[in-house]
This record gives structure tokens, C-alpha cells and sequence, in this order.
């Protein structure tokens, strides 16, 4: 394989990374959003600080406890390889499992402000005008909290920084 044809399978690697990634990362990351911020919980602390994991530990660690877990001997190891579905490390789905860990507070945490920034008056008056929980959320907050979801997609890409230096 050439230069080009390797630099153009590593974009594209990236490209695949960063949308399969993202996608999961607001599926994934929206609910957690809206239990965070509509809660009263004694678990919201528990959660918000799980969810924040990763802003605190360095990445180098984070990739250690993940290649941990994801290997032969670690517990989601053994309960992929008993699926029959293989090892995570060094896979594409291993990378894209890293990737959601490592970036879900930069999703949650702006769409968790966003939701809690629309208030109660909004959800309010469409439950006064017969709208159920579910319609509510679709039809009042995601609107109302769109700023929060670009924010969110936009750091959730993994995409490296790339070094002007060594071109």
C-alpha cells in the first residue's frame, strides 16, 4: 500500500470513527441528559460523577482500565469472547467503545445544561395543552435544547489534532 492509499484509509478510518461515534453518543447520551437534569434523585450525584470520569482521569490511564476490561481476562472480555463475539482491543469496536467512554461527558454535560436551562414553563404548558411526557420531550425540549445538542455532537467527534510540524 502506498503513501496516499494509507493516508486516505486512515481519513477515512477517522471519518467512520467520528459517525459512528457521535450517533451513539447522542443516542446514548440523551437520556442520561434528561434523567440528569430533570432528577431529584440520591443517584444524580453517583451518576453526574460516573459520567464525568473521564475529565479526571488522564487519558493514558483511562485507555489502560479499558484495555483492562476489554482483554482476555477483564469481565467485558470474557463476556464478548462467550457472545462469540471476539476481542474488543485493537478492533474497530473497540475504538468506537473507547470513544464513547472517553467523550460521553462532553455530550452529556452540554445537553444536561441545555435541558435544564428550558425550566418547568415550557413543559408545563404543553402538559396543559394534552401532550404526554414522550411528545413534551420531542416536540418542546430537543427543540428548545438544540444549541446544547451541537455543542454536544461537535466534542463528541474524536477526531486527533493533527501536528503541522510533522507534514
Amino acid at each position: 500500500m502506498d503513501s496516499a492509499a494509507a493516508d486516505l484509509a486512515a481519513v477515512w478510518l477517522t471519518l467512520e470513527l467520528a459517525t459512528v461515534v457521535t450517533i451513539l453518543l447522542l443516542i446514548i447520551g440523551t437520556p442520561i441528559a434528561w434523567w440528569l437534569a430533570r432528577t431529584c434523585s440520591a443517584l444524580k450525584g453517583v451518576v453526574g460523577a460516573v459520567v464525568a470520569l473521564p475529565l479526571v482521569l488522564p487519558p493514558t490511564v483511562i485507555g489502560f482500565y479499558l484495555l483492562i476490561a476489554m482483554g482476555p481476562q477483564g469481565p467485558v472480555g470474557q463476556l464478548t469472547q462467550s457472545l462469540g463475539l471476539g476481542l474488543l482491543p485493537f478492533t474497530f469496536p473497540g475504538l468506537v467503545v473507547a470513544s464513547v467512554f472517553y467523550s460521553l461527558p462532553f455530550v452529556v454535560q452540554p445537553i444536561q445544561n441545555a435541558f435544564e436551562a428550558i425550566g418547568e414553563r415550557p413543559l408545563e404548558v404543553a402538559a396543559t395543552l394534552r401532550a404526554g411526557p414522550w411528545d413534551t420531550f420531542w416536540s418542546v425540549a430537543v427543540p428548545l435544547a438544540r444549541p446544547g445538542f451541537i455543542t454536544g455532537a461537535i466534542l463528541a467527534l474524536p477526531i486527533p489534532s493533527v501536528n503541522s510540524a510533522s507534514c
